[in-house]
């Protein structure tokens, strides 16, 4: 009857992952689809729990099981609530990537601990253990490193420029090699604790390798790429110890992530495999590259004259990016919002997919500042408004709105779907100054005829326009 029970529970943890996914499709029930799949984790977890501190017939689990378990429930719980209320929106990305370790590392630690209980007992191991042993520690520990390279990239610990040393494409080589030679050993030869140490020390630094030559400018697609591998670990570690709901969640967030990331990557016209070797990106903030560079008059505009082209505009999109998320000024826009259409001016989003530093990363800032979901256009649908926009309001959005993706062939963007700004009959931009963005290049579209350059920080600045449009 317990054992039944477990799989009632697995299953209709199962079911809830799915149907939270299914949610989260859209923004309007992102938040129940959020809490559908933690009730769904909830009931996984406590089944987890009873399952294994359950002894079954002829079998004995230690006394330290319980406590070991509650410990580890108070700790980890403890830290991840605190970690997940506590952090500001700007440090979203860097936490989904510890996050990401946590889930690749702890599906690499599973299926350790079972190859070794197994082969320390000296008992054959069977095939489908050993392939789904020597994926989930592969994965796991690639995931693992990586993420905590992606996590210091995006932290400021580790530069956000492209990282490369001498050798370092034959060292990745020679890595590849080392861990493919000790699965085969270990698939088709006998149990070696050895060679599964030797597997995870070359997939720990292959992880490394792997992330460290990554621009900044595509940390976001690299955290949808590890977000899928964690997934992908987890899913082996669900094989490894036979645990079905742990084979479907890993799945879900494989699929999910992977498929994320294809759009990501569509979304900025280059292949995955180009993003993981292109080095594209500085992530640093000094003078712009050369290639793409612009060129031109840079014309200033005040706040009120500013604020006279918002209030007496019909059309006006908000184009928000990651400078809006650094100055925590996602509600001072939707104050402006709200002033705006009071008095009758038609105000609408638009989201770039890359836009941030993850995934959805404008859409959950605008949402914590309750901005209505149906005013969230994404790009594909935004773009053929700004030709009939009366004014384009660009608030820390930089590479997603460069022109030079278009027209100009030298530039390392050229070829990136992005937001039309430039089509719009004004464009007013709000930037601290003329630091290029995080692709580490110049943007055409400041120096435009029909753009205005408002220089301040993103709060100050809407502050400022909310308080001149009242004036009016």
């Amino acid at each position: 009857m317990l054992d039944t029970l477990i799989h009632l529970a697995y299953i209709a943890a199962a079911a809830l992952f799915v149907l939270g996914l299914h949610r989260m499709n859209s923004p309007a029930t992102a938040r129940s689809g959020n809490w559908l799949s933690a009730v769904g984790m909830a009931i996984a977890v406590g089944a987890a729990v009873v399952d294994v501190a359950t002894p079954a017939p002829g079998q004995h689990v230690s006394g330290l099981a319980w406590p070991i378990i509650a410990l580890g429930t108070v700790v980890g719980g403890g830290l991840g609530l605190y970690t997940a209320r506590s952090v500001q929106m700007t440090a979203m990305p860097q936490l989904v990537s510890l996050f990401n370790a946590v889930g690749g590392g702890a599906a690499a630690l599973v299926a350790i601990e079972d190859y070794t209980k197994l082969a320390t007992a000296g008992d054959s191991i069977p095939l489908e253990t050993t392939v789904s042993t020597v994926l989930g520690v592969v994965i796991g520990c690639v995931t693992f490193t990586g993420s905590l390279i992606a996590s210091g990239k995006l932290q400021g610990l580790v530069p956000g420029r492209p990282i490369k040393f001498a050798g370092s494409q034959v060292a990745i080589g020679v890595l590849a090699l080392v861990v493919v030679a000790g699965a085969l050993y270990l698939i088709f030869g006998a149990p070696s604790l050895p060679i599964l140490a030797l597997i995870i020390a070359a997939a720990l630094t292959f992880g490394v390798l792997m992330v460290l030559p990554i621009g900044g400018a595509d940390m976001p697609v690299v955290i949808s790429l590890l977000n899928s591998f964690t997934g992908t670990a987890a899913a082996m570690a669900g094989f490894v110890i036979g645990n079905p709901v742990l084979i479907i969640a890993g799945a879900l967030v494989g699929a999910a992530g992977g498929i994320l990331t294809k759009l990501m990557a569509d979304a900025m016209n280059r292949s995955i495999v180009n993003i993981l070797v292109g080095g594209f990106g500085t992530g640093d903030t000094g003078a712009g590259a050369a290639a793409g560079a612009a060129t031109g008059s840079v014309r200033e505009v005040g706040v009120d004259d500013a604020a006279i082209m918002l209030a007496y505009a019909q059309n006006v999109i908000v184009v928000p990016g990651y400078g809006l998320a650094v100055a925590q000024a996602q509600h001072n826009v939707r104050e402006l919002a709200d002033l705006l259409e009071s008095r009758g001016v038609n105000v609408s989003y638009a989201i770039h997919p890359v836009a941030g530093r993850m995934p959805g990363h404008m859409n959950v800032l605008l949402a914590e500042a309750n901005v209505p979901y149906p005013q969230l256009k994404e790009m594909d649908e935004i773009n053929p408004e700004f030709s009939r926009t009366d004014v384009a309001l660009v608030v820390g959005a930089n590479d997603v709105t460069n022109p030079a993706a278009r027209s100009n062939p030298s530039s390392p963007i050229y070829g990136m779907p992005i937001l039309n700004v430039d089509q719009a009959q004004n464009v007013i931009v709000i930037k601290r100054s003329m630091r290029p963005g995080y692709a580490g290049i110049d943007n055409e579209l400041y120096t435009q005829p029909n753009t205005g350059m408002l220089f301040a920080d993103a709060k100050d600045g809407l502050s400022q326009l909310a308080t001149a449009v009242k004036a009016l």
